[in-house]
């Protein structure tokens, strides 16, 4: 097809080009995907969650949507009366912030001073307008504060606008310094395994161009409201396509490098080398596109959102590995590995024939893993188990219901911090009561309920400035502040409490809040969990069984996997508790730590067993595995260096959630590397022997071995003492 000099030339060229102009167009939108994104937990909860509800109907008793922020003022000493009078001026310096507005008809911007019952603190309220940047009117708040109070006092600004703030502001890495680290890791592996000076770059423009160019489908998605775009899934999808994108890449690099090695044309030896492995990068790449897709199953908007806008990034990662690595390559020919070209006629003679043991031609490492896995193939599987169940034990320890708002921010965050001295000084839910909506009418029942509730310091109904109730579409609302702080795990047991105990005296009654909101998402996140993996381990069987033609070493590859997200999870639990001291784990952690394990892990037993099924049919099943081992060992534990190495990158932006996703994802891909890859699936399958393959065909006449004896026992002298546990 290509035989034509100047087609040679042109369409390598022409390939580059059309990269170049996607990533030229998808590159700055980087910047414009701030304008498409929310960090608003409540916009995450589908539409009949009690909360959502609730939320909705409370629209009607206020022609405001700004967002409330809390302020308080913490003195070393007690502040007498006569100081009052001060803040209040300090009340009015507030309401000069560009930004602010009443919550209400009648009310200032800025409500307040309100003193604490010790004497040591002051609380205001403020609202910050739906349309002013956020951000900037609490920066301007706190600045204020740090003008106008006196030495002994300090203030923070708190509340809903507060921790939104802290929570951006704590997002503000994904765009520079997390791909800045994740480059830099990728960049010293790759330069580390092929000690080559241009290949890296090779790579890395690979992995750059896809998520460029995948950013603008996803920043249009966004844009249109086809999806809930947040700064975790923003982080996430950087991370996934550089990590996906380079695995993709280092397959094909592998089999370019070796195929290099046995054709002097570089045209010849990128023919062979993309036969052998656009099956695999596609089916991985396919595993995980749909594994991902699963998630639109999810209740959670931010769940199902994520699913279609990593999936984008996967196939963009395919199609670059596909294409633009590709077209690089030729370009560079030989070029690419320098300084160690790889020479024309030094490939190793090949392995053909029955009485072969697989491990001909190789040597280090993988030629004596492959001799552990032969010769003690059953106690190799046995050991390789036990220590992955011993890990998955942790899971006990797990605590995935939730952690409080305050415990999200990893960083030093003005808001906790005025969250905690909120709490030390007044009612500890104030600032974020809870919200019941009812039936006028049954207005009497219900805040006789909330007023009797152990935990609700008090109960107000909303009521005009003349005092009547205010009544909108034939409900009143109601505010409850609790004794506990609105994201601690005995408010949201209060709230389902309420929501139970109102059900006897108004069944129509809703419970909303900041507080119902964070029990909604983890009850749902939960329910998630339970539906989702059913669907994914599905997906991903009938993937193999496709791939493979089997059924016995698919149900192999996905208990393997299954096994490894386990103990990952298990030991990431006792780390988390044990070492990093952490309060818990958001409810959606298991979830997506169990959609990028088992997708991810599954990639590299495709890489590994398509090409044990390619060796079985030339040399017979058992050799087929040591061969398979031995040559896709080197890059696959590659593969999984990098991909666990852009995971961890995710731990330098300070938001618990992506901190825990980090460690989990990137330990579950060393894990699955070193011990499931490497050692459980080679030994177990070689244990097994052709019957791996039933009911294929492979299964009862094993490739070039079924006219030889058992595989076990060959004439290379390093495996005729074997071990007769692994018959």
């Amino acid at each position: 097809m290509f035989k034509k000099k100047w087609v040679r030339v042109f369409f390598p060229a022409f390939i580059v080009v059309l990269w170049f102009i996607g990533a030229g167009f998808g590159g700055p939108t980087f910047g414009k995907l701030e304008e498409v994104s929310s960090n608003d937990q409540a916009s995450f909860l589908p539409a009949n969650a009690e909360s959502t509800e609730a939320g909705e109907l409370q629209e009607a008793f206020t022609d405001s949507t700004a967002i409330p922020a809390v302020i308080v003022v913490e003195s070393e000493s007690e502040i007498p009366p006569p100081e009052l009078a001060q803040y209040q001026e300090l009340a009015t310096r507030l309401a000069d912030v560009p930004g602010l507005e009443p919550a209400a008809e009648g009310q200032p911007a800025v409500v307040g001073p309100i003193p604490s019952e010790d004497g040591f603190a002051i609380q205001y309220i403020a609202s910050v307008a739906d349309d002013a940047e956020l951000g900037e009117v609490i920066i301007e708040l706190r600045e204020v504060l740090e003008a106008e109070l006196p030495a002994d006092a300090e203030g923070y600004v708190t509340g809903p606008a507060g921790f939104t703030a802290d929570l951006v502001s704590a997002f503000g890495g994904i765009d520079g310094i997390l791909l800045a680290v994740a480059l830099a890791a990728v960049f010293v592996i790759l330069l580390a395994v092929y000690r080559a000076l241009i290949l890296p770059f090779l790579v890395l423009f690979t992995s750059v161009f896809a998520l460029a160019t995948s950013i603008l489908l996803v920043y249009a998605f966004a844009l249109w409201g086809w999806i809930e775009l947040s700064g975790q899934s923003q982080g996430i999808l950087s991370i996934l396509v550089i990590g996906a994108a380079t695995d993709y890449a280092l397959l094909l690099v592998a089999r370019y490098r070796e195929a290099l090695t046995e054709f002097s044309s570089k045209w010849d030896a990128m023919r062979v080398a993309y036969r052998a492995s656009v099956e695999p990068i596609v089916a991985s790449g396919a595993t995980v596109i749909l594994a991902l897709l699963c998630l639109l199953f999810s209740d959670l908007n931010s769940n199902r959102s994520l699913g279609p806008i990593a999936a984008i990034g996967i196939v963009f990662s395919l199609l670059a590995a596909l294409s633009l690595l590709p077209a690089l390559l030729l370009i560079f020919g030989r070029s690419a590995f320098w300084p160690l070209r790889p020479k024309a006629g030094t490939h190793p003679a090949g392995v053909h024939g029955s009485n072969v043991t697989g491990l001909e031609g190789l040597r280090g490492t993988w030629k004596r893993i492959g001799h552990l896995v032969s010769r003690f193939s059953r106690p190799v599987w046995v050991v390789s188990l036990l220590v992955l169940a011993a890990g998955s034990l942790g899971l006990l320890q797990l605590q995935a219901s939730g952690v409080p708002q305050s415990s999200v921010i990893l960083s030093p965050s003005n808001a906790v911090d005025g969250q905690d001295a909120l709490a030390r000084h007044f009612d500890a839910g104030a600032g974020s009561p809870v919200i019941v909506i009812a039936p006028a009418g049954r207005e009497n029942g219900v805040l006789e309920v909330l007023e009797s509730s152990e935990g609700v310091a008090e109960a107000t109904l909303v009521a005009d400035q003349a005092g009547a109730v205010i009544v909108r579409d034939g409900n009143v609302l109601m505010r409850a502040t609790l004794d506990y702080q609105a994201d601690s795990a005995e408010a949201e047991e209060l709230v389902r409490q309420l929501r139970t105990d109102l059900d006897a005296v108004s069944p129509d009654a809703l419970v909303g809040g900041v507080t119902a909101v964070a029990l909604d998402t983890n009850v749902t996140a939960q329910a998630d969990l339970t539906k989702i993996i059913p669907i994914v381990l599905v997906v991903i069987l009938v993937i193999l069984m496709l791939l493979l033609r089997s059924v016995v070493a698919p149900l192999l590859l996905i208990g393997s996997v299954v096994l490894s997200y386990a103990t990952a999870l298990g030991v990431s639990a006792l780390v988390f508790n044990n070492i990093l001291g952490f309060d818990g784990a958001d409810a959606s952690v298991p979830l997506f730590g169990f959609v990028f394990l088992v997708a991810l892990g599954v990639d590299y037993n495709i890489f590994l067993m398509t090409r044990v099924r390619e060796e079985s049919l030339r040399i017979g099943t058992r050799p087929g595995i040591l061969r398979g081992l031995g040559v896709t060992g080197g890059v696959i534990t590659s593969a999984g260096i990098v991909l666990a190495a852009t995971f961890a990158a995710l731990g330098i932006i300070p938001i618990l959630f992506l901190a825990q996703i980090a460690f989990i994802v990137a330990f579950g891909v060393l894990l699955d590397t070193v011990i499931v890859r490497s050692l459980l699936v080679p030994a177990l399958a070689y244990d097994l022997g052709p019957k791996i393959w039933w009911p294929s065909k492979l299964a009862k006449h094993d490739g070039a071995a079924s006219s030889s004896s058992d595989p076990k026992h060959r004439a290379d002298p390093e495996l005729s003492e074997v071990d007769s546990t692994s018959a």
